[in-house]
């Protein structure tokens, strides 16, 4: 399979302009770049990640440390290096539809603390009864 790499600066100006809905030049400015080369790089990772969905390819990201939203490692639903192990493309995973159930919890990474998961509710959106941490999806 082949694999388009999108590098930090391109992820960011995406976030920012698409999902923070911020206009190009608050976002250049957050990114304390100059808003010609904004535009560039929000071009540039949109034209590879449009690349990899129209043509089938996987997403590499590249040049940086990422920090997911859920502050340890994981995404804003519970997945990510710690919940997701193993679901990449050549992992196989304990995906729902391979003879296996989605995790049905929700838990806490701080005390261990488990929750039934509600459907249609992210983990990441509930707090601990416990100890007040965000809860993870597993």
């Amino acid at each position: 399979m082949s694999v388009v790499d999108v590098d930090v600066d391109e992820l960011e100006s995406m976030r920012l302009n698409i999902l923070e809905n911020l206009s190009q030049g608050e976002a250049a400015q957050k990114m304390g770049v100059h808003q010609s080369t904004f535009q560039r790089t929000l071009r540039r990772g949109l034209e590879k990640v449009t690349d990899a969905l129209v043509y089938g390819k996987g997403i590499s990201l590249e040049g940086g440390e990422l920090n997911m939203p859920g502050g340890d490692g994981t995404g804003p639903d519970g997945n990510g290096p710690i919940g997701a192990r193993g679901q990449g493309r050549r992992g196989g995973g304990n995906r729902p539809g391979r003879g296996a159930a989605a995790p049905q919890n929700c838990r806490c990474p701080s005390c261990g603390h488990l929750e039934p998961h509600q459907s249609g509710l992210p983990c990441s959106q509930s707090k601990c009864p416990e100890c007040g941490s965000q809860m993870v999806r597993g």
